[in-house]
């Protein structure tokens, strides 16, 4: 294996995964892949049909041996993943990718009957089971596989889904990061990556977004065909699958797997459309006039605002600046976060063919996770790390939990993340001195909670209506493309003025195809630490504590529980007005001081 080039102070640092395995040759994968082959298949010869028999001592046992194997395959697909984000653009690495996920998934259905042969216990069986307290510890894991029993088909089919994913779903998902991964924009006679040209899209040089906004469209329409195509046929799988479960909506089994009531997610998407007007739209319309016109056009949404000054943050600067804000509020979270930067768990450096996002992969609760992101020297990017650091320290402070138990549904593991950024964005603003600066940064905080909130309802709202109208056949690319239009007209107001090639830009999110109907759990998030924040300024005793024990948590409780030391409830429509007032009380300041 080549050396790596000795690194400077302030040079972005490439994770290490040596913890995982040393390499894609490491002679360790197959080993531990024959391991769990031979694990699974002598668990279903122990406990196929008999799970309804075992006293409470017995199916703890067969839980704990079930969760053995589950996270041997967990540490082999963790590893695959992340050198496959490191590096889409490899065909070595795509291929070495696709077989691990094959190989893995032919393991998995051996064990496969174990959940749905859960799911026929009777309930007064398994209560007495659960009177035993080695398989009680593993009551909420249990609690959350029963939740699917009403939408679980027959063993054999259960087992072709399983089979077919890899040359289904899987398959389709792998062309989409491919060809992004892949996808090159002339920007000036510069060939760029998709990160880059996000990049220059938030360029204090209105030519300068014009031309990447431009560049990214155009690219985006030489490739909309199959955008739409791949969007398309993963709409129509969802539906059949769906069909055949009898779900009643296609978000209900996101919400399920989330572990939240479709009110309550209801209740979040209304009361975000109905502040549209007193948040984006206010707010664009108060930035048109900082830039001094009537309407904005697009590529200047994320633009910086007038006299702001470009700086560029360099690596060890935005080290310091989160981990600073982390201890000012835990010197525990602060020490953990820290680890990441010691140990190599973070790869930050902008690359050709990595993935352009950013994200904080748990991998085993026996290892540790790892952080990818693009660091470009922005304040964004500042924020990005303390909210993949958020996530981070929240994997590992829910790793003893075990691996069936310390993985957090998506609407609470945003929590952290974004509880990370407002304390970095609260230790920066408070930083400045200059009246002008604090505004500029004010605005920017908003322009992301905006991002966050608003946005991300936009894409839900975006999905919502694809997914309903692919019942009826399927989309053209130009309606994929009004339906986009549409949302984003109406949840970022009438500020704004769009070109023709931004009805190509619903085709660059990975969410969408990836884990349809994700983007709310953002908004949910960021609403959900709003209401928490504003309770921890207002002095809750014992906050520190007792924010320390949900995040330790892990998947052993459900918003509700984890929400009540805080005299929190999100079921209570008061809730998500709590928090989108702290968005709104932000524009209030703005529009005082223009």
């Amino acid at each position: 294996m080549p050396q790596a080039a000795p690194k400077t102070a302030n040079s972005l640092p490439s994770w290490d995964l040596r913890d995982l395995y040393a390499g894609t040759d490491d002679p360790a994968i197959q080993t531990d892949l024959k391991k769990a082959s031979e694990d699974a298949e002598a668990f279903a010869r122990q406990y196929q049909g008999t799970l309804a028999d075992l006293d409470g001592a017995g199916l703890g046992a067969a839980i704990a041996a079930y969760e053995k194997i589950s996270e041997r395959l967990s540490w082999i697909m963790s590893y695959a993943q992340l050198v496959f984000a490191a590096n889409t653009s490899d065909p070595e690495i795509g291929r070495f990718y696709q077989t691990m996920s094959e190989r893995v998934t032919d393991i998995s259905s051996e064990t496969l009957f174990f959940e749905l042969e859960i799911n026929r216990i009777d309930d007064a069986v398994l209560d007495r089971q659960l009177e035993d307290p080695t398989a009680a510890r593993y009551r909420p894991w249990l609690q959350t596989v029963r939740d699917f029993r009403p939408y679980q088909l027959s063993d054999d089919l259960e087992k072709l889904l399983h089979e077919k994913s890899v040359a289904g779903r899987a398959a389709w998902s792998r062309l989409f990061d491919e060809t992004s991964a892949a996808m090159r924009f002339d920007v000036d006679g510069k060939s760029l990556s998709s990160s880059e040209v996000l990049n220059l899209m938030s360029s204090p040089d209105g030519a300068v977004r014009k031309t990447a906004a431009k560049a990214f469209g155009k690219g985006l329409g030489e490739n909309i065909r199959l955008f739409a195509l791949i969007t398309n046929t993963l709409a129509k799988d969802k539906e059949i699958e769906d069909g055949w479960r009898k779900f009643p909506r296609p978000v209900s089994s996101r919400n399920l797997a989330n572990q939240v009531e479709d009110e309550v997610v209801d209740a979040l998407i209304s009361a975000v459309r109905e502040s549209y007007a007193d948040i984006s739209h206010r707010y664009y319309g108060l930035k048109a006039r900082w830039f001094g016109v009537d309407v904005l056009d697009y590529w200047d949404r994320n633009a910086p605002l007038p006299k702001a000054k470009e700086v560029h943050i360099p690596w060890t600067e935005a080290r310091k600046t989160v981990l600073n804000a982390y201890s000012a509020f835990s010197p525990e979270l602060s020490d953990i976060a820290g680890t990441f930067f010691d140990k190599k768990w973070i790869d930050a450096e902008p690359r050709e063919g990595k993935d352009s996002g950013a994200f904080s992969h748990p991998t085993v609760p026996s290892v540790h996770p790892f952080i990818l992101m693009n660091y470009h020297g922005k304040t964004r990017d500042v924020m990005t790390l303390a909210h993949e650091l958020g996530h981070g320290v929240h994997q590992v402070l829910a790793a003893p939990q075990g691996q069936l138990l310390s993985d957090t549904p998506l609407t609470l593991a945003e929590t952290a993340s974004v509880f990370g950024e407002m304390l970095t964005f609260r230790a920066m603003l408070d930083s400045k001195e200059d009246d002008a600066e604090r505004r500029i940064m004010l605005a920017s905080k908003v322009e992301d909670m905006i991002n966050t909130v608003v946005r991300q309802t936009a894409f839900f709202e975006f999905e919502r209506q694809v997914h309903d109208e692919r019942r009826d056949g399927e989309l053209s690319a130009d309606r994929l493309g009004e339906i986009w239009m549409g949302v984003q007209i109406d949840s970022l107001g009438p500020a704004f003025r769009y070109d023709d090639e931004y009805k190509y830009f619903w085709s660059y999110i990975p969410h969408f195809i990836h884990s349809p109907f994700y983007v709310y759990a953002y908004a949910f998030g960021d609403c959900l630490v709003n209401s928490l924040y504003d309770v921890f300024q207002q002095g809750h005793p014992g906050f520190r504590d007792k924010y320390l024990e949900m995040l330790k948590a892990g998947g052993t409780l459900r918003h509700r529980e984890l929400l009540a030391p805080f005299g929190l409830d999100a079921s209570d429509p008061g809730f998500w007005k709590r928090g989108l007032k702290m968005i709104s009380g932000f524009i209030d300041e703005l529009e005082a001081t223009f």
